[in-house]
């Protein structure tokens, strides 16, 4: 009964969208990314195509569904026991890369954001669904290095995004930066975060 979870899910989506589409549009302004327009239908505002605005909508209902499937069919949150283990290295990690790199634009702002706030929700936050979205993340990067992967040209030399070299890292999963899939999972793990607090205003 998916339909149960829209009521929370749709303003939690609608939020992060927000606050993703104004990162997205200042970086397509200041050059760190940009869309090949072969691939797009054209139009489009603040300087992004529509495709990437539906990206907001529909990345995040269809990675939730996945959070909700494996909640409702394998309960138990079988990686509670390590949660300080594992959100403290991510958030060491990724301040300590954000350091290193802090000249990347990219890398920074999409490391020390995560890492920021995951620091944030490990001390203000009991972990009653933290590291139940930590074993949906394992999941969901399934489809994303699939998709992903052909937009950033796994499949083609003229792939659909395109970055400039000088504002991240360098390190791929195939064709993939790296600092993709931490921007997805801060978009993603703040729908879910939002999703709950609504649930405790209810």
């Amino acid at each position: 009964h998916y339909y149960t979870f829209w009521p929370r899910l749709f303003p939690a989506i609608l939020i992060m969208g927000a606050l993703f589409i104004i990162w997205d549009a200042f970086f397509g302004y200041v050059g760190v990314w940009g869309f090949n327009s072969r691939y797009l239908l054209g139009g489009g505002l603040l300087g992004l195509p529509w495709e990437e605005w539906l990206f907001f909508g529909t990345v995040p209902f269809g990675s939730f569904f996945i959070y909700a499937c494996l909640n409702a069919y394998f309960p138990g949150d079988p990686f509670s026991r390590f949660d300080k283990g594992i959100t403290l290295f991510l958030v060491a990690l990724l301040l300590l890369l954000g350091v290193i790199y802090a000249e990347r634009l990219y890398t920074a702002t999409t490391f020390f954001l995560t890492g920021g706030f995951l620091l944030f929700h490990y001390v203000y936050v009991p972990n009653t669904f933290r590291t139940l979205f930590y074993r949906s993340y394992l999941l969901i990067l399934v489809p994303f290095l699939l998709v992903n992967g052909v937009l950033t040209g796994a499949c083609t030399t003229s792939p659909v995004v395109v970055y400039n070299p000088e504002e991240f890292m360098g390190f791929r999963i195939v064709s993939i930066p790296v600092e993709d899939a931490v921007y997805g999972f801060l978009l993603l793990f703040g729908t879910v975060d939002l999703y709950h607090r609504f649930g405790k205003k209810e």
